[in-house]
């Protein structure tokens, strides 16, 4: 499966789908940026850059990360 990735504007988040574990941290913090449910299943619109990185730097498998935009 190939990596995705979602821009809110000032970062990038990288989702990796062959390292998720589905622990749902990402849900449980995130629930408007994260729904599994809809496509495309993460719309970082809905948090803050750093409640974004906050949450992805909790991601136990590191199937999520992120680069800032230049």
């Amino acid at each position: 499966m190939a990596v995705k990735e979602y821009s809110n504007g000032e970062i990038t988040i990288v989702w990796q789908p062959e390292k998720c574990i589905h622990s749902g941290v990402c849900v449980r913090m995130l629930p408007k940026v994260y729904n599994p449910q809809e496509r495309p299943w993460i719309k970082p619109e809905y948090a803050t850059t750093e409640e974004l990185k906050r949450q992805i730097d909790n991601c136990p498998s590191g199937a999520l990360s992120y680069k800032e935009n230049k």
